[in-house]
């Protein structure tokens, strides 16, 4: 390609009286001769994001999460009228004070009112809210006048002594010991939906103030003694936008670290600022960009602003190197700023193409939430085409980078390469390079063993955004130890005719799913009407265990169902779940429980009857682990194929390419390696940086490449053509491999785990990218140019 010639040069001591205006391309003539006109409308359009930028928002919509277009999501939304209870809720778990029961009058006074308070919350949906003091919750029994029911807490409960016996007799006659009430009567639950949306203005629920409103609740009742536990989506949501003031505090940590190690490298405050402004500008118009879509971000989108910045640095640093070096040899700063734009344009065009690409491909996955980040990250890797290849070039051929700058820039020329770049150079022979090429191979093969088990979903109980010791995963561990029925459930829904609702048979095959349920170790318990009727007709027989049967009487089912739960049979009777109540949601477990339901459907033929997965939120992370791993291959090929031929438009070699692909597959393979040993699984919110492994550090390659060519097509050999790579911009792809590695890996500090984690890999991601532009690029090039490399040995 034209853009990576010798012309391309800056001519040392030019000066602008005889420099050509209608020299260059296009695209530099329409740049640099309406500078004025660029700068003017760069400003403009700054200030039109920045006051866009101002109406972000945090929104966690739950249905933004859910793969809509998966079966079970659709027969999860189909049938969500009687799941009511299983679509968003939270469990609230009151905790008595320490060595005392839940059967005293403080307590049940102290839990009458926390439910009210839940009931007032703003976003309950508390037609269908659960508690000790609802009405709905119910016992049965069977006495001498036939079935009889009542609420377990009733009317004329007074808190007496007496009262108190009678709510103990009903817990006895009710179901709900082991899911409502802890199996040691130590604390019971509250079992609360969450709407959604606000129905004061129809917008989306605020999860923020949602949860500091439950935080205010759990503060209040602490000064009594009382234990207040919360699980559920709605929580870790909360947590997660709780710890988003500490996840900015580390944004800005790295980019203060990144604009000091720039500036102690080019000892020129006003370039340095320059790049970062410049990047943060980019940043500007992404936000402003987004919230003019309306778009919002979420706890797990707000990781792409900055990686946006990073790769603006990435590109905002080359561009100041190469003006740099230019000026150095006397160059004024127009045209130090022209021909560096020409040297490297294309190059960085196609490496943020790549990078814009590797988050389009991100909406192949049809979760709204992903999709929203695709699009929104994409735009932001768009503008850096304007802010960092045209904005910062235009700005430093006015401003220049300063004295200081280009005497140690000339300094640097002048004594020639050092021992570092000399021992790169040398990769280009062919001992070192055999070497290398074996190493990465032996490296590549080892990773690829390892990625072998990456798992799709989450890989930890609980939370595994969150830190094991987050008040929300010892609030799960808790309920997981004292009570049956866990966070974490899978519904499957049985779906009768009209005429087969009670029949034994439907039911029949429903008890037959459930006990093959309960034999898999991860299933704590189940319950569904089948296991109701079993109770039943135990109770309708003076408790005999004997009796604790699905009987096939018609006439006796029918007695039972009008007393059944309304969680376990819709009042049309079109609706019978069975929920699963799991040990955790891990990837494994789910798949294990899924597949054995599935088999289940796939055998049976009961008539009138049709059995559907799946709901609960163990369903909806089941549809969504599906979703995820049906497309991660197809986006890993899409973004590899288009890096590919994107390279392959911009330097119109396939040698090239190759160069520029094998350390970028080798990235991926170990950055999933390196997932596998922290325990961190492919989902919603590490899927964006599986993509991102290859097209983050697609431009570290581009930009050494594209200086080594121009060596080779001038007739350089190909040790001196990489030195000359090394000089113009490779020291700068090892300035900000280090760099940015340096600024993420602070995040291991952060109180949120999935930052933490995210720093881990994106600075591996840094620094491999880095190694692989500066160590394994020459040795491909030895075997990739032949003729040029015998002129090194």
């Amino acid at each position: 390609m034209s853009a990576t010639t010798h012309d391309n040069a800056a001519p040392a001591g030019a000066d602008i009286a005889g420099f050509d205006p209608r020299s260059g391309g296009f695209v530099e003539r329409l740049v640099f001769n309406n500078r004025a006109l660029v700068l003017i409308a760069c400003a403009l359009v700054t200030a039109f994001f920045a006051i866009a930028a101002a109406g972000t928002r945090l929104d966690a919509a739950f249905e933004r999460m859910l793969p809509t277009t998966h079966p079970y999501i659709e027969k999860f939304l189909e049938h969500r009228k009687g799941l009511e209870t299983q679509w968003n809720a939270l469990r609230i778990v009151v905790e008595a004070p320490p060595g005392a029961s839940i059967l005293t009058a403080d307590y049940l006074e102290t839990l009458r009112q926390i439910s009210d308070r839940v009931f007032l919350i703003q976003g309950i949906e508390r037609g269908y809210m659960s508690s000790l003091w609802t009405p709905a919750t119910r016992w049965y029994a069977v006495t001498e006048e036939g079935l009889d029911a009542g609420p377990v807490i009733p009317d004329d409960y007074d808190g007496s002594a007496e009262a108190i016996a009678q709510v103990r007799a009903n817990l006895a006659r009710s179901t709900y010991i082991g899911s409502l009430v802890a199996g040691d009567f130590r604390s019971s639950a509250i079992d609360a939906p969450v709407i959604g949306r606000d129905p004061d203005t129809g917008g989306t629920i605020d999860y923020r103030r949602l949860s500091a409103q439950l935080d205010q609740l759990r503060d209040d009742y602490a000064t009594q003694g009382i234990t207040i536990r919360i699980t559920g989506y709605a929580r870790v949501v909360g947590e997660m936008t709780d710890g988003l003031i500490a996840m900015l505090a580390f944004f800005g940590l790295a980019i203060v670290i990144s604009g000091l190690i720039l500036f102690f490298y080019t000892h020129s405050l006003r370039a340095t600022l320059l790049v970062v402004g410049c990047s943060l500008v980019a940043v500007v118009w992404q936000l402003g960009a987004a919230t003019l879509l309306g778009f919002a971000l979420d706890p797990y989108s707000v990781l792409v602003p900055f990686l946006v910045f990073a790769i603006g640095m990435s590109h905002g640093a080359q561009k100041m190197n190469g003006v740099t070096q230019d000026i150095a040899h006397g160059t004024p700063p127009l045209i130090a700023a022209r021909f560096t734009f020409r040297r490297l344009f294309m190059a960085g065009m196609a490496a943020l193409l790549s990078d814009a690409v590797g988050f389009a491909v991100l909406f192949l996955i049809e979760i709204e939430a992903i999709r929203e980040l695709a699009i929104t990250a994409s735009l932001g890797v768009g503008v850096l085409i304007f802010t960092n290849l045209i904005l910062i070039p235009v700005l430093l051929s006015y401003v220049g980078v300063g004295r200081r700058a280009a005497a140690r820039s000339a300094r640097g020329a002048a004594t020639g390469p050092g021992p570092v770049w000399r021992s790169l150079a040398s990769l280009t022979r062919r001992g070192p390079a055999l070497l290398v090429l074996a190493a990465t191979r032996t490296v590549g093969v080892g990773g690829w063993v390892v990625a072998r088990d990456l798992k799709i979903g989450d890989l930890d109980a609980g939370a595994p955004e969150l830190r094991p010791e987050s008040r929300y995963n010892r609030d799960t561990a808790y309920l997981i130890e004292h009570y049956s029925t866990s966070s974490d459930v899978l519904v499957v829904m049985a779906v009768p005719s009209r005429t087969a609702c009670l029949d034994y048979r439907t039911l029949a095959t429903l008890d037959r799913l459930e006990v093959q349920l309960r034999q898999l170790p991860m299933v704590e318990g189940t319950r569904s009407f089948a296991s109701y009727a079993r109770w039943a007709t135990m109770g309708m027989n003076e408790q005999n265990p004997k009796w604790f049967e699905l009987i096939a009487n018609q006439p006796t089912l029918n007695q039972i169902a009008p007393y059944a739960p309304r969680e376990l049979k819709t009042l049309n009777c079109d609706l019978l779940p069975l929920y699963a109540y799991l040990t955790d949601h891990k990837a494994d477990t789910l798949a294990t429980v899924v597949a054995a339901a599935a088999d289940f459907i796939a055998k049976d033929d009961t008539p009138g009857l049709k059995i559907e997965l799946a709901g609960g939120n163990a369903g909806v992370q089941a549809a969504t682990n599906e979703v995820v791993a049906g497309a991660m291959d197809t986006m890993l090929f899409g973004v590899y194929g288009a890096v590919a031929l994107l390279t392959l438009i911009a330097f119109r070699s396939i040698r090239a390419t190759i160069c520029a692909l094998v350390p970028l597959v080798v990235t991926s393979i170990l950055s999933e390696a390196l997932m596998v040993a922290l325990g961190i699984g492919v989902k919603v919110s590490t899927l964006p940086v599986v993509a991102l492994g290859v097209g983050i550090g697609i431009d570290y390659a581009l930009y050494v490449i594209s200086v080594m060519l121009a060596g080779l097509a001038s007739g350089e050999d190909l040790t001196t053509a990489y030195l000359r790579a090394m000089r113009f911009t490779g020291k700068v792809v090892l300035l900000t491999g280090f760099t940015m590695a340096a600024g993420v890996i602070f995040w291991l500090l952060a109180p949120i785990k999935f930052q933490a984690d995210m720093g881990v890999i994106l600075a591996f991601m840094f620094l491999w990218n880095m190694v692989g532009a500066l160590v394994v690029v020459p040795a491909l090039a030895f075997v990739m140019w032949p003729s040029a490399r015998r002129k090194t040995i």
